[in-house]
């Protein structure tokens, strides 16, 4: 029970400006995502969809989903998660198109202080 304790109280991080630091991180990264995301949907919707060819769009998407999944780890691993929310799993479901999961990653963005760097979702 001891060192349930002691693991658990070593999850979260006792600096503030760290805690603000990995806060402004995720939701920096969490913003070029969704511009990534964002300018993929819309060249999407204006090529033609039957060509099948990757573009360098889609990649930088990965590249973003990837970098705000792996930000939101280090989120979840120092315990700022904020209002009972769980930013890890809102970012992957994020990530993989949903909408809902993508407003809830923006609000926390917006409880830290850091609405600037995000967009709203959709």
């Amino acid at each position: 029970m001891v060192v349930a304790a002691v693991l658990m109280s070593g999850c979260s991080s006792d600096d503030p400006a760290q805690a603000k630091e990995r806060q402004r991180d995720y939701c920096t990264k969490l913003g070029s995502w969704q511009d990534a995301a964002h300018a993929t949907t819309t060249d999407e919707a204006d090529a033609d969809a039957g060509q099948g060819v990757r573009s360098p769009e889609s990649d930088d998407t990965e590249a973003a989903a990837h970098a705000v999944v792996e930000a939101s780890k280090r989120l979840d691993r120092a315990g700022l998660e904020q209002g009972g929310t769980d930013i890890l799993d809102d970012t992957v479901n994020a990530v993989d198109g949903d909408i809902g999961a993508e407003a809830r990653a923006v609000s926390y963005c917006d409880s830290s202080g850091f609405e600037t760097l995000v967009g709203s979702a959709g």
